[in-house]
């Protein structure tokens, strides 16, 4: 019986929250992981340095997912060291908060960048290895935004619905070549990247969850962990809602 190969992982956004306990849970499922943030080295590397010690690899690739160009060196890094990228994470995003008339170009540009374009141009640049091998899994993440519409967000709204319908798309396109791709829709997440972090605030989510609390990170790396192993493997083009029950 062949032995299964050595899968490695790229993950966006993955210095804190919700892509650090991705990266943390794949590095624990014995994948080697790269860890990308923009602008906070130390914690980017501090998060490498927590996934060796599961025994993995882990190499830090810094970059903007809002600009294409970065996307092309932070995928050009991780496939100079690792030789291919099986699992992409496409977690990293921008939620602003804008009344709609007020929104300027350059705002609506930037949101599309990070929060819809970065996946379309990394998952071009890993693509190509996974359909090599026969074998690849992308995982995006839409949100509540993506459901309801919020109030105030339309440009992170707008591009969420984008990642929903791209996640739909390239798993049809590429399902039949051994690659998965689905996405992910977090209810409210109890992490470090509350903002703002106030009772008021947190009970304003909580009464719209069933489950009356708010998830954790790691509630939500455990759904990426099934998508990108053996178990999902029949799971293609899905939105996966990870809210507690909270009404979509």
């Amino acid at each position: 019986m062949s032995e299964t190969p050595q899968r490695t992982a790229l993950i966006t956004g993955a210095g804190r929250g919700i892509g650090r306990a991705i990266t943390l849970g794949l590095a624990e499922d014995g994948f080697d992981v790269v860890v990308n943030g923009s602008a906070n080295r130390l914690a980017a590397e501090a998060v490498a340095t927590e996934a060796r010690a599961f025994g993995v690899q882990a190499v830090v690739a810094m970059g903007d997912v809002g600009q294409r160009e970065d996307c092309a060196r932070i995928a050009a890094e991780a496939l100079a060291r690792f030789g291919k990228v099986d699992v992409l994470v496409n977690n990293a995003a921008l939620r602003p908060a804008k009344p709609f008339l007020e929104i300027e170009a350059e705002d609506w540009r930037r949101v599309m960048a990070v929060d819809l374009e970065a996946a379309v141009w990394l998952s071009q640049a890993v693509l190509p290895g996974m359909l090599h091998q026969g074998w690849g899994r992308v995982v995006n993440f839409t949100g509540m935004n993506a459901i309801h519409g919020y109030s105030g967000r339309a440009p992170v709204s707008a591009a969420k619905h984008g990642v929903w319908g791209l996640t739909k798309s390239l798993a049809k396109e590429f399902g039949a070549r051994g690659v998965t791709v689905n996405a992910i829709s977090p209810g409210p997440i109890a992490s470090d990247g509350d903002d703002p972090s106030s009772d008021a605030h947190r009970q304003s989510y909580v009464a719209k969850v069933p489950a009356g609390r708010m998830g954790t990170p790691n509630e939500v790396a455990a759904v990426v962990r099934m998508l990108v192993g053996d178990g999902g493997a029949y799971v293609n083009g899905q939105m996966l809602q990870v809210n507690g029950g909270a009404e979509t």
